[in-house]
């Protein structure tokens, strides 16, 4: 089982590849990619350094180019994946029709990967883009359960990839109707959410706000930490309470899972957090390493150690963990 970790620039992907990541993912600095902060993402020359890096140290490099191209900037996306093409990248993650069409029939040696934002929960789907466009893995969208993802696993002709840790997304796989609403762009056409452009963080007499366009997305007390908007995770007012209406702070952490995730055929665990911090990158894949080791040596006998918990603990959103959609009780 492959673990595949975020790299948001160049030392958080060497700091991946030094702690045991087998392959890192990352992006050009444009919105053809759905992390397109300031600050993060690779030029041209980044991109080549990392790559060599990478290749030195025996690990795979996958180029997420997983946005929808918008009608006026398809020439972006098409020079995007040729400079992916001469880049000797190891694969392509993409998610639109379109690009996956240019991609495989302009580099048909280019390996693709159907990216998370591709949104394909059926094997009937996946038998599709692998028969169309010859994509050869899939990263399954975090709606499924532990169930539901051996049945794809069982029956699909594509390897498949899954989320074992990070940030959730109550949208369909960065299809953000709320940060459309509030901010004019979403993850999947412009690569961000809650743009920097439109955040806010104003004091006012009842405290620190924080607003995302117009919407108050939050108001904490003085001296208290505001955290960044999103509308998904702010607090509201509803029925005479404020409380986190739509979705608490909180991050998928599947360790438990993990010898249920590799009995199913999972190929690859795949780590959430580009927009996160070098420091964020070697914790989490020191722990995920480390836990995937210990889960091959033993399945039967693999336990989670209480110091990988607390350090993925501290690093979680809200500092709270789920199994998300994996654990469904009542099915």
């Amino acid at each position: 089982m492959e673990l595949v970790c975020p790299a948001g620039n160049l030392a958080s992907l060497k700091a991946a590849v030094d702690t045991g990541a087998d392959a890192v993912y990352l992006g050009f600095r444009d919105a053809t990619n759905a992390r397109n902060f300031e600050g993060l993402n690779f030029d041209e020359h980044g991109m080549h350094d990392g790559i060599a890096y990478a290749h030195a140290r025996g690990r795979r490099v996958f180029l997420a180019l997983n946005t929808y191209p918008q009608p006026a900037g398809w020439p972006v996306w098409q020079a995007a994946i040729d400079r992916a093409a001469a880049l000797g990248l190891d694969a392509l993650i993409a998610a639109d029709i379109g690009v996956l069409d240019y991609a495989s029939a302009r580099h048909p040696d280019l390996p693709l990967h159907l990216s998370v934002q591709g949104s394909a929960t059926s094997y009937e789907a996946l038998r599709f883009y692998h028969e169309q466009f010859g994509v050869r893995r899939a990263v399954l969208p975090r709606v499924l359960s532990l169930a539901q993802v051996q049945h794809v696993i069982d029956n699909s002709p594509v390897q498949i990839e899954v989320f074992g840790f990070g940030s959730l997304c109550v949208m369909v796989e960065g299809r953000c109707l709320l940060s459309s609403y509030a901010a004019g762009k979403s993850p999947n056409t412009h690569g961000v959410c809650s743009p920097a452009a439109s955040v806010q963080w104003i004091e006012t007499p009842n405290g620190l706000e924080t607003r995302l366009g117009d919407v108050l997305v939050d108001r904490v007390g003085a001296g208290a930490h505001a955290g960044y908007p999103t509308l998904c995770k702010g607090r509201y007012q509803v029925g005479g309470n404020i409380y986190y209406a739509i979705e608490e702070p909180t991050s998928l952490n599947t360790l438990d899972l993990l010898p249920h995730l590799a009995a199913a055929g999972v190929a690859a665990i795949k780590l959430e957090g580009r927009q996160r911090s070098p420091a964020y990158v070697r914790q989490v894949t020191g722990v995920w390493r480390a836990a995937i080791d210990s889960c091959r040596r033993d399945p039967a006998g693999y336990r989670p150690r209480a110091e990988w918990q607390q350090m993925l603990g501290r690093v979680s959103e809200g500092q709270q963990t789920t199994l998300g959609a994996y654990a469904r009780p009542w099915q």
